[in-house]
C-alpha cells in the first residue's frame, strides 16, 4: 500500500504554494482559502455525478471521488483541494454497521451503548480495507495542478465516538455522555481504539499524496471545558502528535468558544475555528505561533453580493494581514446555496486579501 514519493520538483512546487506557505505562517501574495464541503450538493457539476450513484458508491469509487474533488477545485478557484470522502466509513471495518439513508443521513444499526458493545469495536491493525480512499488520493494528486495541495481528513475521536454511540446525529448526546460519565474505562478503551485507527488512516492518506490533513471535531462543542479536558483532550493530543511529524495538521473544533484554549493545547499547526468568536480574539487566544483557519458564518453566503463582500472584508481586517491566515467558512457549504455566491467569496478573498 506504500506509495512512491512525489517527484522532488512537485514537492517543491507544493511547498511553495500559497496555502502551504500560510500553513507555515510565511508571507503570501494574497490570503489563501478553501471551503469545507466544497464538493457538495450546491454544485450542479457534483449533482451530475451524485445522481448516478449512491453516496457510499461515490465515496468508494476512486475515479468518481477524484472527479468531484478536482472539478470543485477548478470551478471555485480555491487554493487547496480537499479529498472527497466522509468521516464515518472508517468505522465500518472496526465493527460498525453503517448505512446512509436518503433524507436522514448516516444511520448506525448497531450503536455502541454498553461496555460489552465497546468490546466488539476493534482498532484496525491495517487500514487496507480503506484502500479506495488512498486510490482516490493518488488519482487526485495526479490530476491537480502542481501548486494546489491536497488536504486529507479524519473525524476526531469524540466526533467518531458520538456517532457510533448515538447511532447518528444528536442534539443532546445523552447516550454518549452517559457512557462517558458512567464507565470511564469503557470510554477510554473506545477512544484509544479510534485514535489508533485514525493515526494509521491519516498516515496512509499522507503517504498516498496528501500535503496536509484536517481533524474534524464537529461535535465536541457540546462539551463543557472540564469534560473536554478530562474525556477528550488526551486522545486528540495523542492523535495529532502522532500525525504531525508526517504532515501539518489542521485542528478544527466547532460550536463552543469556551474550548479555544483547550483546542490549542490539543495541538495542530493550524487552528480551525467557527464564526462564534471574532477571528482576532480567537487568534489572540490560540497564540500567534500557530496559523488560523476561518471563520465566516456559512449563512453569509445567502447575503446579497455587496453585503457578502463586506463580510469577507471584515474578517480579513481582523486578520490584520498577519501571515498564517487561511480563509474558510466556520462550517460547510449548505446544499441550497448559490454557487455563484460561493465563487464570489473566493474572488473577494483573493482581491481583498492582497490589500491587507
Amino acid at each position: 500500500m506504500t506509495s512512491a514519493p512525489l517527484p522532488e520538483s512537485l514537492q517543491q512546487s507544493l511547498a511553495n504554494s500559497r496555502f502551504m506557505k500560510a500553513v507555515r505562517r510565511e508571507p503570501v501574495d494574497t490570503t489563501p482559502l478553501w471551503i469545507m464541503r466544497q464538493a457538495g450538493r450546491y454544485l450542479p457539476e457534483y449533482m451530475a455525478v451524485r445522481n448516478r450513484v449512491t453516496f457510499m458508491e461515490l465515496c468508494k469509487t476512486p475515479e468518481l471521488a477524484c472527479e468531484v474533488t478536482v472539478t470543485a477545485r477548478e470551478i471555485l478557484g480555491v487554493d487547496a483541494a480537499i479529498l472527497f470522502a466522509d468521516l464515518l466509513p472508517i468505522l465500518e471495518p472496526m465493527g460498525i454497521d453503517l448505512e446512509y439513508v436518503k433524507g436522514e443521513g448516516p444511520v448506525i444499526h448497531n450503536p455502541v451503548r454498553t461496555p460489552a458493545d465497546v468490546d466488539r469495536i476493534q482498532a484496525l491493525e491495517s487500514v487496507e480495507e480503506l484502500d479506495y480512499v488512498y486510490q482516490a488520493i493518488r488519482l487526485i494528486r495526479a490530476a491537480l495542478p502542481d501548486n494546489i495541495p491536497l488536504i486529507g481528513f479524519a473525524g476526531a475521536p469524540f466526533t467518531l465516538a458520538s456517532y457510533a454511540i448515538e447511532g447518528g446525529g444528536s442534539k443532546n448526546y445523552v447516550h454518549t455522555k452517559t457512557l462517558m460519565y458512567n464507565d470511564e474505562g469503557a470510554w477510554q478503551a473506545l477512544m484509544n481504539r479510534l485514535v489508533d485507527t485514525a493515526i494509521r488512516y491519516l498516515q496512509a492518506q499522507i503517504d498516498a499524496g496528501c500535503q496536509c490533513v484536517q481533524v474534524f471535531d464537529s461535535w465536541a462543542g457540546c462539551l463543557c471545558p472540564s469534560d473536554y479536558q478530562r474525556y477528550v483532550l488526551p486522545f486528540v493530543q495523542r492523535l495529532i502528535a502522532a500525525v504531525e511529524p508526517h504532515a501539518p495538521v489542521i485542528n478544527f473544533l466547532n460550536g463552543n468558544p469556551a474550548l479555544l484554549g483547550l483546542q490549542r493545547e490539543a495541538g495542530g499547526q493550524v487552528m480551525g475555528t467557527d464564526w462564534r468568536t471574532p477571528l482576532d480574539v480567537a487568534w489572540q487566544t490560540f497564540g500567534y505561533d500557530v496559523a488560523i483557519q476561518g471563520n465566516m458564518d456559512p449563512v453569509s453566503i445567502y447575503a446579497d453580493l455587496p453585503v457578502l463582500r463586506q463580510r469577507v472584508a471584515d474578517i480579513l481586517h481582523l486578520a490584520e494581514g498577519r501571515p498564517g491566515h487561511i480563509f474558510n467558512l466556520g462550517h460547510g457549504v449548505m446544499p441550497d446555496m448559490n454557487p455563484d455566491h460561493v465563487r464570489a467569496v473566493v474572488d473577494f478573498v483573493h482581491e481583498l486579501g492582497s490589500r491587507t
